[in-house]
């Protein structure tokens, strides 16, 4: 049998078997309506990849309504259609507070995140009315860290000033001493927050001839640590050693605001900045002064506050400060795997069922 003529077999058999995956679905939800059973309404406050919207629907256990934007949806509109549903599915621009929980009313039971940080969700608010809590760890540690790794390179290295002068006619002749950077063989690289992305950070800069891995945490985390031959270290030795410090540390009321003006002022005055995981962690006036008055050398940016950062932001001004709009995990692949895992846990919750990843309360 020819390639081709195994190729199409194989593409009808797929294609049998998802036509028979939607009848089965339909007839589900058929018989349901003929016995007078109505589905629990969720309520999906974005369009989000594929996986998640396939996986949905094709459970056949609930009536899904959306808004069906990019752009996040209004709040007025969020407490009007939360009204009533029995799950929501939401993503980390919505603020799940008090108010939307009353106007949610008694029929919510459970709210899936798509997102690893669950800062947005009022937890306590949600603990009092017996709401469980779905979200998507684990599934983007691969793509933040490559992106903590492709923004502390093309920081240090200069890459984003470097394109611009060659577009805007600054690239002249060889000089020794133009656009130098700051390289990671033998340097010290400070972790702060060392949890799974942490780690898959540092294995990445490893072969890059980093000669030591410092972290600072809530406490030492000596498995991990071990790992990755990291030494636990306090917040000041971690500013005054490093060479590279990467924020990779959860948004809590402990963490707001703790990289500012007594972190950069302990720093190298050749230390680079980067931070990956929340922009409430970096007070970032003082950020600014510590980058206008070369106080330490580069900070690049995933995350800031607001998001996304106003034109006029005077950090924007700077050429020694890269502010991506929070894309680090921006893969096609990981985000139709946050998608898919949101969904799963939303699914689990409204059958009563162990969600895979599940926020304890």
């Amino acid at each position: 049998m020819s390639w081709c003529a195994m190729w199409n077999i194989s593409h009808f058999r797929a294609l049998r078997r998802l036509l028979l995956s939607e009848i089965h679905t339909c007839c589900r939800v058929e018989a349901m309506k003929a016995a007078g059973k109505h589905l629990p309404r969720v309520y999906v406050t974005r369009r989000i990849p594929p996986d998640g919207m396939k996986i949905l629907r094709q459970s056949g256990i609930c009536e899904i309504d959306q808004w069906d934007s990019d752009d996040p949806v209004p709040r007025e509109e969020l407490l009007k259609k939360v009204a009533g549903a029995k799950g929501l599915y939401c993503l980390l621009t919505e603020k799940i507070d008090e108010e939307l929980l009353r106007a949610a009313g008694p029929s919510l039971k459970v709210v899936s995140t798509m997102s690893v940080g669950y800062d947005h969700l009022s937890l306590e608010d949600l603990k009092k009315r017996g709401i469980r809590v779905g979200y998507t760890p684990d599934v983007l540690t691969e793509a933040v860290a490559e992106l903590t790794v492709a923004l502390l390179l093309a920081t240090s290295r200069r890459l984003i000033e470097a394109a611009d002068e060659a577009k805007n006619g600054g690239w002249g002749t060889w000089k020794p001493l133009w656009m130098c950077g700051n390289g990671l063989s033998q340097s010290t690289v400070g972790i702060f927050g060392l949890g799974r992305i942490g780690e898959a950070i540092a294995k990445r800069l490893k072969p890059f001839g980093v000669k030591r891995f410092v972290y600072t945490d809530i406490g030492p985390r000596p498995e991990i640590a071990a790992r990755i031959s990291a030494e636990f270290v306090s917040m000041d030795e971690l500013a005054k050693q490093s060479d590279f410090i990467t924020v990779c540390c959860a948004l809590t009321p402990e963490t707001q605001g703790i990289c500012n003006k007594k972190l950069f002022s302990a720093m190298k005055s050749t230390a680079v900045f980067i931070n990956t995981s929340r922009g409430a962690v970096v007070n970032q006036e003082d950020l600014y002064q510590a980058l206008s008055s070369g106080q330490i050398a580069a900070a690049g940016l995933d995350v800031t506050i607001p998001e996304p950062l106003p034109l006029d932001h005077p950090l924007f001004k700077l050429k020694n400060c890269v502010i991506l709009p929070h894309i680090a995990s921006a893969t096609v692949e990981t985000r139709n795997a946050m998608a898919a895992l949101a969904a799963n846990n939303l699914l689990a919750g409204l059958q009563g069922e162990a969600m895979p990843k599940e926020v304890p309360l």
